[in-house]
Protein backbone atom coordinates (compact mmCIF):
# COMPACT_ATOMS: atom_id res chain seq x y z
CA UNK A 1 0.00 0.00 0.00
CA UNK A 2 0.95 3.82 -0.61
CA UNK A 3 1.84 5.33 2.50
CA UNK A 4 0.52 9.01 2.04
CA UNK A 5 2.22 10.09 5.44
CA UNK A 6 5.45 9.57 4.58
CA UNK A 7 8.20 11.20 2.67
CA UNK A 8 11.42 8.40 1.92
CA UNK A 9 15.31 10.10 2.45
CA UNK A 10 18.09 8.01 1.55
CA UNK A 11 21.20 8.30 3.43
CA UNK A 12 24.67 7.02 3.13
CA UNK A 13 26.76 8.97 6.08
CA UNK A 14 27.70 11.72 3.25
CA UNK A 15 27.25 15.65 4.38
CA UNK A 16 24.98 15.63 0.98
CA UNK A 17 22.39 13.07 2.41
CA UNK A 18 22.41 14.77 5.46
CA UNK A 19 21.70 17.94 3.93
CA UNK A 20 19.04 16.31 1.79
CA UNK A 21 17.16 14.58 5.77
CA UNK A 22 17.65 17.83 6.55
CA UNK A 23 15.37 19.85 3.39
CA UNK A 24 13.00 16.87 3.54
CA UNK A 25 12.47 17.32 7.60
CA UNK A 26 11.71 20.91 7.14
CA UNK A 27 9.40 19.74 4.02
CA UNK A 28 7.84 17.55 6.43
CA UNK A 29 6.91 19.70 9.19
CA UNK A 30 5.26 21.93 7.25
CA UNK A 31 3.38 19.16 5.32
CA UNK A 32 2.30 17.25 8.49
CA UNK A 33 4.07 14.18 7.09
CA UNK A 34 6.71 11.60 8.50
CA UNK A 35 9.99 10.88 7.52
CA UNK A 36 11.29 7.16 6.80
CA UNK A 37 14.49 6.86 6.40
CA UNK A 38 16.40 4.38 4.34
CA UNK A 39 19.79 3.35 4.33
CA UNK A 40 20.83 1.09 1.25
CA UNK A 41 24.31 -1.26 1.08
CA UNK A 42 24.81 -4.34 -0.96
CA UNK A 43 28.26 -6.99 -0.53
CA UNK A 44 30.55 -8.47 -1.19
CA UNK A 45 30.92 -6.06 -4.03
CA UNK A 46 30.57 -3.10 -1.12
CA UNK A 47 33.51 -1.16 -1.67
CA UNK A 48 35.13 0.10 1.21
CA UNK A 49 34.60 4.08 0.09
CA UNK A 50 31.02 3.69 -0.12
CA UNK A 51 29.98 4.83 3.12
CA UNK A 52 31.02 8.27 4.90
CA UNK A 53 31.20 7.01 8.13
CA UNK A 54 33.40 4.03 9.67
CA UNK A 55 33.06 1.13 7.17
CA UNK A 56 36.35 -0.28 6.23
CA UNK A 57 36.49 -3.94 6.39
CA UNK A 58 35.06 -4.84 2.69
CA UNK A 59 32.97 -8.10 2.59
CA UNK A 60 32.21 -7.66 6.56
CA UNK A 61 28.48 -7.41 6.94
CA UNK A 62 28.22 -7.02 10.64
CA UNK A 63 30.34 -3.49 9.83
CA UNK A 64 28.48 -2.47 7.13
CA UNK A 65 24.68 -3.25 8.84
CA UNK A 66 26.53 -1.23 12.40
CA UNK A 67 27.89 1.74 9.92
CA UNK A 68 24.02 1.58 8.68
CA UNK A 69 22.58 1.74 12.00
CA UNK A 70 25.00 5.06 13.04
CA UNK A 71 24.21 6.84 9.90
CA UNK A 72 20.50 5.78 10.14
CA UNK A 73 21.07 7.48 13.75
CA UNK A 74 22.44 10.67 12.98
CA UNK A 75 19.76 11.36 10.48
CA UNK A 76 16.60 10.47 12.86
CA UNK A 77 18.01 13.23 14.90
CA UNK A 78 17.95 15.52 12.29
CA UNK A 79 14.65 15.06 12.05
CA UNK A 80 14.03 14.92 15.89
CA UNK A 81 15.37 18.08 15.73
CA UNK A 82 13.22 19.38 14.01
CA UNK A 83 9.53 18.01 15.41
CA UNK A 84 9.60 15.43 12.51
CA UNK A 85 8.34 11.71 13.43
CA UNK A 86 10.90 9.32 11.63
CA UNK A 87 11.69 5.38 11.12
CA UNK A 88 14.25 3.71 10.12
CA UNK A 89 15.10 1.45 7.21
CA UNK A 90 18.06 -1.03 6.55
CA UNK A 91 18.26 -2.28 2.91
CA UNK A 92 20.60 -4.72 1.50
CA UNK A 93 20.80 -4.48 -2.38
CA UNK A 94 21.59 -3.02 -5.08
CA UNK A 95 20.37 0.55 -4.38
CA UNK A 96 18.83 1.66 -7.51
CA UNK A 97 16.95 -1.25 -7.67
CA UNK A 98 15.62 -0.90 -4.19
CA UNK A 99 14.62 2.70 -4.85
CA UNK A 100 13.00 1.90 -7.58
CA UNK A 101 10.72 -0.37 -5.16
CA UNK A 102 10.47 1.56 -2.99
CA UNK A 103 9.14 4.54 -4.77
CA UNK A 104 5.94 2.21 -5.68
CA UNK A 105 5.21 2.65 -1.95
CA UNK A 106 5.33 6.42 -1.49
CA UNK A 107 4.31 9.86 -3.23
CA UNK A 108 8.20 11.36 -2.73
CA UNK A 109 11.66 10.76 -2.52
CA UNK A 110 14.33 12.78 -1.54
CA UNK A 111 17.76 12.15 -2.08
CA UNK A 112 21.23 14.69 -1.90
CA UNK A 113 23.77 15.29 -4.62
CA UNK A 114 27.20 16.05 -4.98
CA UNK A 115 28.39 14.13 -2.28
CA UNK A 116 31.73 12.42 -2.10
CA UNK A 117 30.87 8.83 -4.05
CA UNK A 118 28.07 6.60 -1.76
CA UNK A 119 24.12 6.88 -2.61
CA UNK A 120 24.42 9.92 -5.04
CA UNK A 121 26.53 8.46 -7.46
CA UNK A 122 24.99 5.08 -7.94
CA UNK A 123 21.02 6.78 -7.75
CA UNK A 124 22.39 9.66 -10.22
CA UNK A 125 25.59 8.36 -11.94
CA UNK A 126 24.51 7.11 -15.23
CA UNK A 127 21.11 8.77 -16.77
CA UNK A 128 19.79 5.30 -18.48
CA UNK A 129 20.19 3.56 -15.18
CA UNK A 130 19.01 6.83 -12.59
CA UNK A 131 16.49 6.43 -9.77
CA UNK A 132 14.92 9.21 -11.86
CA UNK A 133 15.17 7.44 -15.08
CA UNK A 134 12.97 4.21 -13.51
CA UNK A 135 11.21 6.01 -10.41
CA UNK A 136 7.17 5.48 -9.52
CA UNK A 137 7.13 8.61 -7.80
CA UNK A 138 8.27 12.33 -7.54
CA UNK A 139 12.07 12.62 -6.80
CA UNK A 140 13.40 15.56 -5.17
CA UNK A 141 17.43 16.05 -5.77
CA UNK A 142 18.95 17.80 -2.96
CA UNK A 143 21.98 19.96 -4.03
CA UNK A 144 25.11 20.31 -1.54
CA UNK A 145 26.98 22.37 -3.20
CA UNK A 146 27.41 24.29 -6.54
CA UNK A 147 29.97 23.40 -9.75
CA UNK A 148 32.64 25.67 -8.22
CA UNK A 149 32.43 23.76 -4.55
CA UNK A 150 30.54 26.55 -3.15
CA UNK A 151 28.40 25.14 -0.03
CA UNK A 152 24.54 26.12 -0.86
CA UNK A 153 22.59 27.37 1.87
CA UNK A 154 18.80 26.18 1.93
CA UNK A 155 15.75 27.96 3.63
CA UNK A 156 13.37 26.98 5.49
CA UNK A 157 10.84 28.51 4.08
CA UNK A 158 9.62 27.88 0.47
CA UNK A 159 8.67 31.26 -1.21
CA UNK A 160 9.17 31.13 -4.84
CA UNK A 161 9.03 28.01 -7.23
CA UNK A 162 10.06 27.48 -10.85
CA UNK A 163 8.45 25.13 -12.99
CA UNK A 164 9.68 24.00 -16.63
CA UNK A 165 6.41 23.58 -18.90
CA UNK A 166 5.99 22.29 -22.40
CA UNK A 167 2.45 20.70 -23.89
CA UNK A 168 3.86 17.13 -23.47
CA UNK A 169 1.75 15.20 -20.57
CA UNK A 170 5.09 15.34 -18.62
CA UNK A 171 5.57 18.70 -18.64
CA UNK A 172 1.49 19.77 -18.01
CA UNK A 173 1.96 17.02 -14.86
CA UNK A 174 5.27 18.85 -13.93
CA UNK A 175 3.03 22.17 -14.01
CA UNK A 176 0.18 20.65 -12.13
CA UNK A 177 2.55 19.56 -9.51
CA UNK A 178 4.33 22.35 -9.14
CA UNK A 179 0.83 24.42 -8.46
CA UNK A 180 -0.11 22.31 -6.09
CA UNK A 181 3.33 22.78 -3.96
CA UNK A 182 3.53 26.52 -4.59
CA UNK A 183 -0.15 27.01 -3.12
CA UNK A 184 0.21 24.48 -0.04
CA UNK A 185 3.62 26.98 0.72
CA UNK A 186 1.63 30.19 -0.06
CA UNK A 187 4.77 30.65 -2.61
CA UNK A 188 4.85 32.25 -6.16
CA UNK A 189 5.23 30.37 -9.15
CA UNK A 190 7.39 31.21 -12.06
CA UNK A 191 6.36 29.04 -15.20
CA UNK A 192 9.26 28.61 -17.67
CA UNK A 193 8.81 27.81 -21.51
CA UNK A 194 11.40 27.63 -23.70
CA UNK A 195 11.72 28.12 -27.41
CA UNK A 196 14.05 26.23 -29.21
CA UNK A 197 16.19 26.81 -31.85
CA UNK A 198 14.73 30.95 -32.23
CA UNK A 199 18.37 32.28 -32.91
CA UNK A 200 17.70 30.53 -36.56
CA UNK A 201 15.03 32.61 -37.24
CA UNK A 202 15.94 36.24 -39.25
CA UNK A 203 16.36 38.95 -37.38
CA UNK A 204 16.59 39.83 -33.50
CA UNK A 205 13.16 41.08 -33.54
CA UNK A 206 11.60 39.88 -36.84
CA UNK A 207 8.01 39.58 -37.39
CA UNK A 208 8.61 36.07 -37.44
CA UNK A 209 9.90 35.71 -33.71
CA UNK A 210 7.80 37.67 -32.28
CA UNK A 211 5.10 35.75 -33.75
CA UNK A 212 6.40 32.48 -32.37
CA UNK A 213 7.23 34.13 -29.26
CA UNK A 214 3.54 35.02 -29.02
CA UNK A 215 2.75 31.92 -30.19
CA UNK A 216 4.53 29.86 -26.90
CA UNK A 217 2.87 32.68 -24.70
CA UNK A 218 -0.57 31.72 -25.94
CA UNK A 219 -0.26 27.75 -25.40
CA UNK A 220 1.42 29.02 -21.64
CA UNK A 221 -1.57 30.73 -20.99
CA UNK A 222 -3.53 28.02 -21.80
CA UNK A 223 -2.04 25.74 -19.93
CA UNK A 224 -2.03 27.67 -16.76
CA UNK A 225 -5.79 28.96 -17.11
CA UNK A 226 -7.02 25.80 -15.42
CA UNK A 227 -4.75 26.13 -12.31
CA UNK A 228 -5.58 29.58 -11.57
CA UNK A 229 -9.21 28.09 -11.56
CA UNK A 230 -8.59 25.99 -9.36
CA UNK A 231 -6.09 28.03 -7.01
CA UNK A 232 -7.23 31.18 -7.00
CA UNK A 233 -4.78 32.73 -4.67
CA UNK A 234 -1.70 31.38 -6.07
CA UNK A 235 0.60 34.40 -8.15
CA UNK A 236 2.00 32.97 -11.60
CA UNK A 237 4.89 34.47 -13.11
CA UNK A 238 5.09 33.58 -16.87
CA UNK A 239 8.27 33.69 -18.80
CA UNK A 240 8.95 32.23 -22.60
CA UNK A 241 12.43 31.84 -22.81
CA UNK A 242 14.70 31.52 -25.84
CA UNK A 243 17.38 28.98 -26.42
CA UNK A 244 18.03 25.93 -23.83
CA UNK A 245 15.75 24.95 -21.28
CA UNK A 246 18.50 23.39 -19.34
CA UNK A 247 20.02 26.46 -18.83
CA UNK A 248 16.87 28.14 -18.00
CA UNK A 249 16.11 26.19 -15.50
CA UNK A 250 19.40 26.16 -13.94
CA UNK A 251 20.08 29.69 -14.42
CA UNK A 252 16.60 29.99 -12.15
CA UNK A 253 17.87 27.59 -9.46
CA UNK A 254 20.18 30.19 -8.42
CA UNK A 255 17.02 32.48 -7.62
CA UNK A 256 14.18 30.13 -6.48
CA UNK A 257 13.90 27.62 -3.97
CA UNK A 258 13.19 24.82 -5.61
CA UNK A 259 12.63 24.10 -9.91
CA UNK A 260 10.00 21.34 -10.98
CA UNK A 261 10.19 19.37 -14.37
CA UNK A 262 9.09 16.62 -15.96
CA UNK A 263 11.72 13.66 -17.03
CA UNK A 264 10.52 13.91 -20.41
CA UNK A 265 8.98 16.43 -23.26
CA UNK A 266 8.65 17.66 -26.60
CA UNK A 267 10.80 21.18 -27.73
CA UNK A 268 12.86 22.42 -25.02
CA UNK A 269 12.69 19.74 -22.78
CA UNK A 270 13.37 17.20 -24.64
CA UNK A 271 16.66 15.49 -23.15
CA UNK A 272 16.40 17.48 -20.01
CA UNK A 273 17.07 15.17 -17.43
CA UNK A 274 17.80 11.86 -19.83
CA UNK A 275 19.97 12.86 -21.93
CA UNK A 276 23.89 13.83 -21.03
CA UNK A 277 24.68 13.99 -17.22
CA UNK A 278 27.34 16.33 -17.95
CA UNK A 279 25.11 18.74 -19.40
CA UNK A 280 21.85 17.90 -17.41
CA UNK A 281 19.70 19.94 -14.64
CA UNK A 282 20.74 17.85 -11.92
CA UNK A 283 24.01 18.01 -12.65
CA UNK A 284 24.33 21.79 -12.29
CA UNK A 285 21.28 23.41 -10.31
CA UNK A 286 21.54 25.02 -6.80
CA UNK A 287 18.85 24.98 -5.63
CA UNK A 288 16.57 21.12 -4.90
CA UNK A 289 15.29 20.05 -8.23
CA UNK A 290 11.91 18.11 -7.82
CA UNK A 291 11.23 15.64 -11.17
CA UNK A 292 8.28 14.06 -11.84
CA UNK A 293 9.38 10.94 -13.94
CA UNK A 294 7.88 9.46 -16.70
CA UNK A 295 6.46 6.54 -15.34
CA UNK A 296 4.62 8.21 -12.52
CA UNK A 297 3.33 10.16 -15.61
CA UNK A 298 2.35 7.29 -17.63
CA UNK A 299 1.77 4.80 -14.97
CA UNK A 300 -1.30 6.95 -13.61
CA UNK A 301 -2.92 7.57 -16.92
CA UNK A 302 -3.72 3.55 -16.48
CA UNK A 303 -5.39 4.10 -12.81
CA UNK A 304 -6.26 6.12 -10.79
CA UNK A 305 -4.80 9.45 -11.24
CA UNK A 306 -5.30 10.63 -7.63
CA UNK A 307 -2.93 8.14 -6.14
CA UNK A 308 0.31 7.45 -6.42
CA UNK A 309 1.57 5.93 -9.81
CA UNK A 310 2.35 2.36 -8.71
CA UNK A 311 -0.62 2.38 -6.15
CA UNK A 312 -1.95 -1.11 -7.77
CA UNK A 313 1.51 -2.74 -7.79
CA UNK A 314 3.17 -1.14 -4.31
CA UNK A 315 3.96 -4.08 -1.67
CA UNK A 316 4.43 -3.70 2.09
CA UNK A 317 7.93 -3.09 3.19
CA UNK A 318 8.21 -6.51 4.85
CA UNK A 319 7.39 -8.16 1.30
CA UNK A 320 10.31 -6.52 -0.18
CA UNK A 321 13.28 -8.88 -0.24
CA UNK A 322 16.28 -7.23 1.66
CA UNK A 323 14.20 -4.23 3.76
CA UNK A 324 14.86 -4.66 7.77
CA UNK A 325 12.72 -2.29 9.93
CA UNK A 326 14.91 -1.05 12.67
CA UNK A 327 14.89 0.82 15.62
CA UNK A 328 18.36 3.24 16.47
CA UNK A 329 19.56 4.88 19.28
CA UNK A 330 19.27 8.74 19.10
CA UNK A 331 22.46 10.78 17.95
CA UNK A 332 24.41 12.96 20.27
CA UNK A 333 22.56 16.51 20.16
CA UNK A 334 26.02 17.81 20.03
CA UNK A 335 26.98 16.01 17.04
CA UNK A 336 23.53 16.81 15.25
CA UNK A 337 25.10 20.17 16.01
CA UNK A 338 27.95 20.21 14.51
CA UNK A 339 26.37 18.52 11.28
CA UNK A 340 23.92 21.08 10.89
CA UNK A 341 26.60 23.85 10.83
CA UNK A 342 28.61 22.01 8.65
CA UNK A 343 26.25 21.30 5.93
CA UNK A 344 24.89 25.00 6.40
CA UNK A 345 26.29 27.45 8.19
CA UNK A 346 23.77 29.84 7.29
CA UNK A 347 21.16 27.85 8.92
CA UNK A 348 18.79 29.55 11.20
CA UNK A 349 15.89 27.33 13.64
Amino acid sequence: MVNDKAILVGVDGSDASYKATWWAANYAKHAGLMLQIVCAYSLPSYAAVSFDATYTALGDDNAAHSDAQEILSRAKAIADDQGVEAATLIVTGDPVSVFVELSRNYNLIVIGNRGKGGLAERLLGTTSSSLPAYAYCPIVVVPYTDDDGNLMHLNNTISKIAVGSDESKWGLKALEIAAGFANGWGAELNVLSAVPNIDGLTGSDSAEERGVMESYMEDLDARIKPLQVLYPNLRVYKSIVPGSAVNALTKASHNYDVVVVGSRGRGGFTGLLLGSTSQGLLQHAVSPVYVVPRKYVEAAESGDKNKNAASMTAMSLDQISGVESIDVEKADPEQIRDIEEHIDPLHKD
